[in-house]
């Protein structure tokens, strides 16, 4: 899923910074892989703490309750009809008193996709490998058979799409995602002035499987 609330692709560099961008992964690679230090533990995420997973992609308290409403509706659509499988799946990153400062998890979109959904690293712990830890956990617990993997983020995003680039993931070019458009071509100047200039030369591109594009041709919602 999105790193954070998705919002339609306009013509200003402000709001392209929350254009779609689409990537896959086929095969992991393994020296991306990282584990956390002893100052963090992994958990799953607790009924009560419901409320503090649908802010905690906002980086102000602001942004989340400008959001509040599209968070529940997401969660009630694609999360809740899987009864407590949501709760079994989400992870958190805690710190050493056992408060939430990350989560990201693996999710079935469709029931039949591998999708990451909402990688995001509380901002005061960025750029601490926290993020890499926790995607190293996501995808090296994933089976050979659940990939590819996929995932939708935004050009503003540009340090989360490096991340996911050292993991293989390409990025799609493919127009049409689902029922969304896919801004590769809007994004990638973006791209390119914000990230350090070996990674955007690093960055691959790739179109989907074509059973990809025609099942997500057949659906009216997004669950990624």
């Amino acid at each position: 899923m999105t790193d954070r609330a998705p919002q339609r692709a306009p013509q200003t560099e402000d709001s392209l910074l929350d254009a779609n961008v689409f990537m896959i992964c086929r095969r992991l690679n393994p020296q991306a892989l990282s584990t956390l230090s002893r100052d963090y533990h992994i958990r799953t995420c607790r009924e009560e703490e419901l409320a503090l997973w649908k802010a905690m992609p906002f980086d102000t308290p602001t942004e989340a309750q400008a959001y509040q409403d599209s968070m529940t509706d997401y969660f009630s659509r694609v999360y809740a009809r899987k009864g407590r499988l949501f709760y079994e799946r989400c992870l958190f990153v805690c710190d050493s008193q056992d408060r939430p400062i990350a989560t990201a998890f693996a999710w079935k979109a469709y029931d039949a996709f591998t999708t990451i959904h909402w990688l995001k690293v509380v901002k005061a712990y960025e750029g601490k490998g926290i993020g890499r830890a926790l995607l190293s956990r996501v995808m090296s617990a994933l089976n050979a058979d659940e990939y590819p993997v996929y995932l939708h983020t935004q050009p503003g995003s540009y340090r989360a799409i490096k991340l996911y680039a050292d993991f293989g993931f390409d990025i799609l070019v493919d127009p049409i995602i689902g029922n969304r458009t896919n801004d590769i071509e809007a994004s990638i100047p973006i791209l390119e002035k914000y990230m350090a200039h070996s990674a955007f030369k690093n960055l691959k591109y790739t179109t989907a499987p074509e059973s990809f594009i025609r099942a997500l041709a057949q659906e009216e919602a997004s669950e990624f």
